[in-house]
């Protein structure tokens, strides 16, 4: 995709297809006020949504899109890039045994980076996936069964970008929450420059600095 209405256009698309805005905006690695700004002005989204009169609104929101389905598509650069994610994650010692991968994105990567450092899998669909629309407190992630348990093991997590950093903070939480412990992070792009995320140290292969006024 090289513009905002090639943008516009898949996401559309996606949601003729029934996905949530939450799903549009992992499609897309955009945020999920994003997602929905691009909906909106889709042919599917302008048949159930005014144009905003918001200046700042009209042009965009304040977001950055990654595509990197060029690596995506080949399973040969998808594991030299895993390989360099990999690395990353090693300097933090033996004793991890589990990787999470944050579907969807993330568990390719993630299954990639476990057969690199010899560990487990596991995967975890973050409760964005069933946003649509309003407050997403009442929602909730899931693990999936046909994948390794999280109680009582050491963790990395593993997903392709760090928007906000609300599923990562999410999916630290919910290992917490099941018994495991998050040792590090690792993403191919951050759009935050993050750091850390409730203590577990973040390390991406690329990060994103914004240079100018808001």
């Amino acid at each position: 995709m090289k513009n905002v209405d090639d943008l516009i256009a898949s996401a559309g698309q996606l949601a003729e297809r029934g996905l949530s805005r939450g799903e549009i905006a992992d499609e897309l690695n955009v945020s999920r006020e994003t997602a929905s700004w691009l909906v909106e002005r889709s042919d599917t989204g302008r048949t159930v949504a005014a144009e905003p009169d918001d200046g700042r609104e009209a042009s965009g929101p304040d977001d950055i899109h990654v595509d990197w389905s060029t690596i995506g598509r080949d399973s040969a650069r998808l594991g030299h890039v895993a390989e360099a994610m990999s690395d990353l994650l090693s300097k933090q010692g033996d004793a991890v045994d589990l990787t999470v991968g944050i579907e969807k994105a993330g568990a390719p990567l993630a299954t990639s980076v476990a057969y690199g450092i010899d560990t487990d899998l596991a995967t975890y669909t973050p409760a964005k996936h069933q946003w649509d629309d309003g407050d997403m407190d009442d929602l909730g992630g899931s693990f999936s069964r046909n994948f390794a348990t999280i109680r009582g093991r050491d963790c990395y997590i593993v997903d392709d970008t760090i928007t906000s950093g609300t599923t990562m903070r999410e999916t630290v939480e919910a290992i917490r929450a099941e018994g495991g412990n998050p040792v590090a992070c690792c993403v191919v792009v951050d759009k935050q420059g993050v750091e850390s995320i409730d203590g577990v140290p973040v390390y991406s292969l690329i990060t994103v600095v914004r240079v100018g006024d808001d």
